[in-house]
């Protein structure tokens, strides 16, 4: 296989082939929503059928085109440059432009660019499927089964004190045990400490903004979006630096909740406020050795990163030991709960299925948009941290947020930066860091806008529905989301973005 050397504005795809990669996430808004389509879509089966079907045209476009390599395109999982791996191969020499040179503005990032044939295929497979989908599928897969084995029993009373605590507790524990874990956790609890309540769609809705979306804001393990960045060489750490930004949406968002269902709990017939005080059941955790499981998922992600030294041992982890030790956290957990506790969960495997089905689609059909996007991300206009906040948001609440971050994300490392807002990516590369913070804000705060703007989301309103909640539907959700979370957004924006 040949690389060439490219400055990106040769040979950029066409923007027409970016249609199986809108296509995909177009299916996943609008086929749940279509009625003769709807029980379709319900199937995963059908969801994979179309994922690889949109996968397959991608990969014969590029068979007959070629791939550009962007020269800081190293996740955590590669710990050879592509250019290494053609050499090892017995491929010529590569052209290699400067990796530390800064782009200057409205010019294209370098790429290595690959000539047409099957190698270029099994690159494309090799960097969206090996380097990133199978290390994303790993850390949620891991979350999701361990969270599965966390029982929360009990039954309180449904103050709005009470449910306010719940949704602050969810929001903190949302990124340590990711968004889908905590969901997984805490929801079956609030839906039946509130059983006896009449009025709780409210309830449900701020569920689904602070520990579906809002709460996985501090960890990369948190929330997708985050673990992309991650893999594309985000320090671990680093999202901790958004806690002001997850501190005043929580405060906020709980305190509009609080006031909400205050006034919601007056509403509730005598008989039902007396029913609820009259059948109290004290909280109790079963399953709790799976915490221990889940805090090892996260020193596994935080610190075994392939080819890096491991906590100065001088031990550099093979590619995929991280993801073989958290399927080995699985495996404990699984084997250390009792099957009654996930069972008593009502847990099965649909839902991280689905996520697999679709992901593999997304995968492989964005790199269409991110190799456009490197070669022509500094045309769009798009230089401000406020900006990027608002087109990653808008985006996210309609498509999905994972891969509408790292669209952004890319966008914003083709931008020249400033060494005093420089971020140093892991690996090689830099961006600039007050883009980066709208850039993760608006992907995981706005998540939260649609049912559709985060996985969780549409997990939490089946769940509900299942338990006799009428739910709004997806308009009627909006409505929410846009009395509540875009005002704070705008304040948010003046406050820190600006």
């Amino acid at each position: 296989m040949m690389l060439l050397a490219s400055s990106g504005n040769d040979q950029v795809p066409s923007i027409v082939w970016v249609w199986p990669f809108v296509a995909m996430l177009l299916s996943i808004a609008l086929l749940p929503l279509i009625r003769r389509t709807h029980h379709w879509w319900e199937s995963n089966r059908n969801k994979l059928i179309v994922s690889l079907i949109l996968a397959a045209i991608t990969l014969l476009y590029y068979q007959f085109r070629g791939y550009g390599v962007p020269v800081h395109e190293k996740s955590g999982e590669a710990e050879a440059s592509q250019v290494e791996q053609a050499e090892a191969s017995g491929g010529p020499d590569v052209a290699e432009p400067d990796e530390h040179a800064e782009v200057a503005e409205g010019q294209a990032a370098p790429l290595h660019r690959t000539e047409p044939g099957l190698p270029t295929v099994l690159m494309v497979l090799k960097h969206a499927v090996l380097d990133e989908y199978i290390p994303f599928l790993t850390l949620l897969f891991a979350l999701y089964v361990i969270a599965g084995g966390i029982v929360v029993r009990g039954d309180i009373r449904a103050t709005p004190l009470v449910n306010t605590t719940i949704l602050g507790i969810g929001a903190l524990a949302a990124s340590f045990i990711g968004t889908t874990g905590a969901s997984m956790v805490l929801i079956r609890l609030l839906l039946k400490t509130n059983a006896e309540r009449k009025h709780v769609v409210h309830t449900v809705v701020f569920f689904i903004f602070l520990v579906s979306n809002i709460g996985g804001t501090l960890l990369p393990i948190g929330d997708p979006p985050l673990f992309l960045g991650y893999l594309r060489g985000v320090p671990f750490l680093w999202t901790l630096g958004l806690v002001k930004e997850w501190a005043f949406m929580v405060i906020l968002v709980l305190a509009i909740y609080y006031v909400w269902d205050s006034w919601a709990y007056k509403r509730e017939s005598p008989e039902a406020i007396a029913f609820d005080k009259a059948h109290i059941e004290p909280l109790r955790v079963a399953g709790l050795i799976n915490f221990v499981w889940i805090l090892g998922v996260v020193l596994a992600v935080a610190t075994l990163v392939p080819g890096k030294d491991f906590l100065g041992t001088g031990f550099k982890p093979f590619p995929y030991m991280r993801e073989l030790v958290q399927l080995a956290f699985v495996g404990l957990s699984l084997i250390t709960t009792g099957k009654g506790l996930r069972e008593e969960n009502r847990f099965n495997y649909v839902a991280i299925l689905e996520v697999a089905a679709l992901f593999i689609g997304i995968f492989i059909t964005m790199q269409v948009p991110l190799e456009i996007l490197h070669a022509r991300g500094a045309e769009l206009g798009l230089t401000k941290p406020w900006q990027f906040f608002w087109a990653t948001g808008i985006l996210s609440s309609f498509l999905d947020n994972a891969p509408t971050y790292v669209v952004f994300f890319e966008t914003a490392r083709t931008l020249p930066v400033h060494d005093a807002q420089a971020l140093t990516l892991v690996g090689g590369g830099r961006i600039d860091e007050r883009l980066l913070v709208g850039i993760s804000c608006g992907a995981v705060f706005m998540g939260a806008n649609t049912y559709i703007g985060n996985g969780p989301n549409f997990m939490v309103k089946t769940i509900a529905e299942q338990a006799g909640i009428k739910m709004p539907s997806f308009f009627g959700y909006m409505l929410y989301s846009g009395l509540v979370l875009v005002p704070m957004f705008v304040v948010l924006t003046f406050v820190f973005l600006v």
